[in-house]
């Protein structure tokens, strides 16, 4: 799992504004491996399906993952014919290596990809797109597991399917309804900083991007959709499954570990621009609430059984003052981590001091309740003595939470200077870039991303913006986040652009 530092938290989701440019809106990618039979009818029907249905400026990118077949040939015969598909050609196999290669180069502020099978009925593709031009999310999902989507499949795909997502569920909490459909979208400012998290290049990469965007606090869309599956398809359905239960295992541990920052991928609270405004407006308050009820809950439960056995061979003081002691400092060590979400070594032993203080305040209460139950009568019963303690746990929690909150585990993020995302487009190099900008000696408030005008589809007659160079003697160069090598940071790989090497006039014909 890939602990880099995110370049910078993500500003506030914003409405793509309309208007007239020369950038597609959307860019669609196809990522195929030895698909010369179903290749042209998928593009040539989705091209259709959009030319009729999109209102904005697109793009359909075909990425090839090293294909030993005729598909670069069809791709690049596609590109010459149809104004708005491009190829990219990838010498190594995996389509999150694809996925992520193109989609960091790629200068569409929406990023889509879709199966070259098509199982998905595409009149879902313009309710997938939809919230994130306007701003309301992050991601969308298709899901063939909605109680109104319609899927035609086997048994054994429906088994497997159900089984994974189980799986996600009971292991890493995921609330999202369906992982591997292959209908996907992504903002490309979201996308800049959370594709150099994910480490996967096959078919995890889908989850494993899911899980970190939902962990991350990221709002994600899900959209039922007809499917239909392809008794054709070329998945070896054992390896998938393995690979993706390693997967599963090594986000899981990340996870727990605390190695990723998914605190930096956080949006501001709330799109309304009065709600930027409030300084006071308690974060994650909810969710630190319910954890701290269930970690005090547990911790209860563990001091009555370590009071009762401490009670059968001391007095009830001393008794009462090692079980508050001891589970004291488990419930300051699963509060720092699961509540309050600190993770790490660092300032430890001062997080159990001050617990220690907070466990001072409860030792009073606790005791003088005791105290007072002795004097008010010289041999209370076992079971009242109890229920003097819970009651006085009661009002000691609603105090540590405060304490907690306030004084051990106090919400110091906007102390710190954020890091800005910073993303360039030379449209001489056909270069794109994405650096991480940190300040060191000045505070600096967060960069907004700022996006080009929505752009309106462009007529037959009008200039296309470059994305493959078409030169036979140059290539095109990609920086971003990370090259398709793996190589991570600011690096440049250089990728040689696909040309038609086989035409056939009677193709031509067909993909008109």
């Amino acid at each position: 799992m890939r602990t880099d530092s995110s370049p910078g938290n993500l500003p506030a989701r914003e409405h793509l504004p309309a208007g007239s440019a020369g950038t597609p809106v959307l860019d669609v990618v196809i990522p195929v491996y030895n698909e010369e039979k179903d290749l042209q009818p998928c593009v040539v029907r989705l091209h259709e399906h959009l030319k009729r249905t999109f209102p904005y400026a697109f793009r359909i990118t075909v990425a090839d993952n090293a294909s030993t077949d005729t598909t670069p040939q069809v791709a690049a015969r596609l590109e010459s014919e149809i104004p708005e598909v491009r190829s990219f050609r990838l010498e190594q196999k995996g389509r999150g290596r694809a996925l992520r290669t193109v989609w960091s180069a790629s200068d569409a502020p929406i990023l889509a990809y879709m199966d070259v099978d098509l199982s998905t009925d595409l009149n879902a593709l313009l309710p997938l797109v939809a919230p994130l031009i306007s701003g309301h999310s992050d991601l969308a999902i298709g899901s063939r597991l909605a109680r109104s989507s319609r899927v035609v499949r086997g048994a054994k795909r429906e088994f497997i399917s159900r089984t994974y997502n189980l799986i996600l569920r009971g292991s890493l909490q995921a609330r999202f309804s369906d992982a591997q459909c292959g209908f996907k979208a992504i903002r490309r400012d979201v996308a800049q900083v959370l594709l150099p998290l994910i480490e996967d290049t096959g078919w995890f990469f889908d989850t494993e991007m899911l899980v970190l965007a939902e962990r991350a606090g990221l709002r994600i869309h899900e959209v039922p959709v007809d499917w239909v599956d392809d008794p054709n398809s070329t998945v070896h359905i054992v390896k998938t499954a393995t690979d993706d239960l390693k997967g599963v295992w090594r986000v899981g541990r990340a996870l727990a570990t605390g190695s990723l920052p998914l605190d930096r991928l956080g949006r501001p609270f709330g799109d309304d621009p009065r709600d930027r405004d409030l300084t006071d407006v308690p974060k994650n308050l909810a969710r630190q609430l319910v954890g701290f009820c269930v970690v005090g809950a547990l911790s209860t439960l563990f001091y009555l059984l370590l009071y009762s056995a401490f009670r059968s061979f001391s007095g009830s003081q001393i008794a009462n003052a090692l079980a508050l002691l001891v589970s004291a400092v488990a419930n300051t060590a699963a509060n720092r981590r699961l509540t309050f979400g600190v993770r790490g070594r660092g300032s430890a032993v001062r997080h159990q001091a001050q617990g220690l203080v907070v466990f001072g305040i409860g030792l009073a209460l606790t005791s003088g309740s005791l105290a007072a139950l002795n004097a008010a009568t010289s041999s209370p019963a076992h079971s009242t003595e109890l229920a003097v303690l819970i009651a006085a746990n009661l009002a000691a929690t609603v105090l540590r939470f405060l304490l907690f909150r306030a004084w051990v585990f106090p919400d110091r993020r906007d102390e710190t200077a954020p890091s800005t995302v910073v993303a360039s487009h030379n449209p001489a190099s056909s270069a794109y870039s994405t650096t991480a900008a940190h300040q060191q000696h000045q505070h600096q408030g967060p960069q907004h991303y700022q996006h080009q005008p929505l752009p309106q589809r462009p007529g037959p007659t009008a200039p296309q913006a470059p994305y493959i160079n078409h030169d036979h003697n140059q290539t095109t160069e990609f920086r971003a986040a990370e090259a398709a090598d793996r190589t991570w940071g600011d690096a440049t790989m250089q990728l040689q652009a696909v040309r038609p090497h086989d035409h056939d006039p009677r193709d031509a014909r067909d993909a008109r």
